[in-house]
Order: C-alpha cells, then sequence, then structure tokens
C-alpha cells in the first residue's frame, strides 16, 4: 500500500485530539504566535503535519519546564543559525531541571521519613511537620 503524497490536512478538532489539547488551547497558542493560522478551504481552517509537529513540541517544551515565550523564542530561533542562544536556553532550562530534581529528591525522602515514622503500632500522633525537618 501506497501513502498518499497528499499533505495531511484536518480540522481544529483533529489537530487538537492529535496534540492531546483542547480546540481552544490551538486558539490560544494562535495568539500567541505559537502556531500560524492556516489557510481557509471552503470555509474551514485546514492543519497538516508540520502543525501537529509543532504543537507537539510546544506540548514537550512546557513539560520540560519552558514558559511560552520561551517556546516562542525556541520556535523562531529553528528557522535562524542563532545556535548560541539555543544552547543558552537549553542550558538555562538543564539548570533549572536539576534544581527542580533536587528538591523533589528531598520531598521524596521526606515522605520515606514519614512513613517509617508513622508505622501501624507506634503510639502517639504521627510527626508530620518534623518529617519534613531538613
Amino acid at each position: 500500500m501506497v501513502r498518499s503524497q497528499e499533505p495531511m490536512e484536518m480540522t481544529i478538532g483533529k489537530l487538537a485530539a492529535a496534540g492531546h489539547v483542547g480546540v481552544e488551547t490551538v486558539r490560544y497558542y494562535q495568539r500567541r504566535g505559537l502556531l500560524d493560522n492556516p489557510r481557509r478551504s471552503q470555509g474551514v481552517r485546514r492543519y497538516g503535519e508540520e502543525d501537529v509537529r509543532r504543537l507537539m513540541f510546544i506540548r514537550q517544551a512546557q513539560a520540560a519546564g519552558f514558559t511560552l515565550e520561551e517556546i516562542k523564542e525556541l520556535l523562531d530561533l529553528d528557522s535562524g543559525d542563532d545556535r548560541e542562544r539555543a544552547r543558552t536556553l537549553a542550558k538555562k532550562r538543564i539548570d533549572a531541571l536539576d534544581t527542580r530534581i533536587t528538591e523533589l529528591e528531598r520531598a521524596r525522602e521526606a515522605l520515606r521519613r514519614l512513613v517509617g515514622e508513622c508505622t501501624t503500632g507506634k503510639p502517639g500522633p504521627c510527626p508530620i511537620l518534623a518529617s519534613f525537618d531538613l
């Protein structure tokens, strides 16, 4: 079976579903300049594979902690040659993620202490606040 060479076209609803977001999220990203407003075909805007790709990138970048402003800058950098700026943004995000990972590891250890302190059979209240003392 040979795939059609025609570009994939979909409505905003199908684009939203492909990106696991709501239609209003797609519209919001368009207003913010993250996604283009596509051409109309028979009165309906049609989206293609590149729109899905951009939408998935936006979602992944958000999951990594980038702000929408930073995502916009990264998308703009994608079509340019400023590798230094892209590297700087990525390094800044890595540093922030490393800090967050450290915070989460501390929280996990505090919860482990809490579980240990609140074992069944021990008398008295569970020392919840003391478990989170560092």
